[in-house]
């Protein structure tokens, strides 16, 4: 963890294969510094920035071009979050602007909603969301996070371990 400063705070870009990759960590690291990152620099003091620019430099040296089969990219990626889970608690979320890929080391859950778009309440107000009134009949809305945020709606546990796939809100794995 770093002190408080712009650049410590989530989530965070960087540019790859010509695509903004968007990042975020919930969780804390131990070990994290000694991580290569080649030319990902941190920007700020973070655990979660370094781990991210590890991770970019991991998916270069594999992937020098841009790879034309992303579910195996995905599938690298994992093996990578499972290393950084050895290094203490790391729930991620990862994007190129397509894809949400969502890693679990403790709690993550996720909700798709699409239409009819319904009414949700939510745990920690006491107040009502009518979905149907932010979304058009076309949207596919993918929520992912470490509680359940809504009580009257199903939202389905990635176990520690393992994750999840979505595309365009989605899921595909």
């Amino acid at each position: 963890m770093g002190k408080w400063r712009w650049e410590n705070t989530h989530p965070f870009t960087r540019e790859l294969w010509g695509r903004n990759w968007t990042y975020a960590h919930n969780g804390q690291l131990s070990g994290y510094k000694s991580l290569e990152t080649g030319n990902f620099r941190p920007v700020g003091e973070t655990d979660s920035e370094k781990a991210f620019c590890w991770l970019l430099h991991k998916l270069t040296q594999r992937y020098p071009r841009t790879p034309g089969n992303m579910m195996a990219v995905f599938k690298y990626i994992a093996t990578l979050a499972e290393e950084l889970r050895k290094k203490g608690v790391f729930n991620m979320l990862l994007s190129d602007g397509r894809y949400v890929m969502a890693y679990c080391s403790t709690n993550l859950f996720w909700i798709t909603r699409r239409a009819p778009f319904g009414v949700a309440t939510l745990l920690d107000q006491d107040v009502e969301i009518d979905f149907s009134s932010q979304t058009t009949p076309n949207d596919v809305v993918t929520v992912i996070a470490t509680q359940p945020l809504t009580g009257n709606e199903t939202w389905q546990k990635i176990m520690p371990g393992e994750w999840r796939l979505f595309c365009l809100g989605e899921r595909i794995v």
